[in-house]
């Protein structure tokens, strides 16, 4: 058994010898920043380099394959957590993505998907009647799941994003942080499908470990209407606007991966002209696509 997640990420010649097919089968969540994906696709070079089958068995994506959203990564700024042009919430299965990277990446690459069967689009996890097992520690729900895309985007800043407490990307905040005014002013925007409560919680682990954070708890209660992404740079202008000497967004780009979009939350910018700003591109991205897609 070979790791790749950890000093090597990518399987080398001697993992690779004598084997004649490597499968795939892992469970994504839908965000561009969740690494399974940049792992299949490094899996996904190194196999066509050692001229062996690379096989895709397939799976749902849990927050739906119809919904995509904000910017797409900077071709200069890729990395394990952005392999790919592709925006945060990509709206494709780990299938459809291995024939995206084999065409646009040019692989010379034997490649299989195993479709999953009787999943459409805008199907949910909840819609497949299949068990729900914690694709990481830290991913323990769907509704964690449909977070990820835009509070996950926060956690590299010195905010804790409730890993280490029993709701990850449920909660948000930090010991400088309010948690009843910031709650009062991001429920006064009115952002659809997502209310805030104020909380109070102590990390026992990761960012903050013991130490008592303000903060809030997001609870989407409109599925159908709820914006991950857009919530998320809401509340990092937020942030920019009520703590500019608190909150340190120097990493903010780290899991954004889009420069423009960086400047302009940095700017303060309000977020109508932010998605502006990447429309084009996202436009472009569903037209690349669509070559690719293979379910209903």
């Amino acid at each position: 058994v070979f790791s790749l997640y950890g000093e090597t990420r990518r399987p080398n010649a001697e993992m690779l010898k004598d084997l004649d097919t490597l499968v795939f089968d892992i469970q994504d969540i839908g965000s561009r920043f969740y690494t399974y994906i940049s792992t299949m696709g490094l899996a996904m070079e190194a196999a066509a380099e050692s001229n062996i089958r690379f096989v895709v068995l397939d799976r749902p994506n849990p927050i739906n394959g119809t919904t995509v959203a904000g910017p797409v990564a900077d071709e200069a700024r890729l990395s394990f957590v952005a392999w790919h042009r592709i925006p945060v919430r990509h709206g494709m299965t780990a299938g459809e993505l291995a024939r995206m990277f084999r065409s646009e990446r040019a692989l010379d690459l034997d490649l299989e998907v195993i479709a999953a069967e009787n999943w459409r689009r805008a199907d949910y996890f909840d819609a497949t009647g299949l068990l729900w097992v914690n694709p990481s520690p830290n991913m323990r729900s769907l509704a964690q799941a449909l977070l990820y895309p835009g509070i996950g985007l926060l956690e590299t800043t010195n905010l804790s994003v409730g890993r280490g407490t029993d709701t990850p990307f449920e909660v948000l905040g930090a010991p400088w942080l309010d948690g009843r005014d910031f709650a009062w002013r991001l429920n006064r925007l009115g952002l659809p499908g997502v209310v805030f409560v104020p909380v109070d919680f102590t990390p026992d682990a990761s960012k903050f470990a013991g130490e008592r954070c303000g903060g809030i708890n997001i609870l989407v209660v409109d599925r159908a209407r709820f914006q991950p992404v857009r919530t998320g740079l809401e509340l990092a202008l937020m942030l920019r606007g009520r703590y500019p000497d608190d909150w340190d967004m120097s990493a903010f780009n780290r899991l954004l991966v889009n420069e423009q979009t960086f400047q302009a939350v940095r700017d303060g910018m309000g977020l109508e002209s932010i998605e502006a700003g990447w429309r084009r591109e996202l436009a472009r991205f569903l037209q690349r696509r669509e070559a690719f897609l293979i379910y209903p």
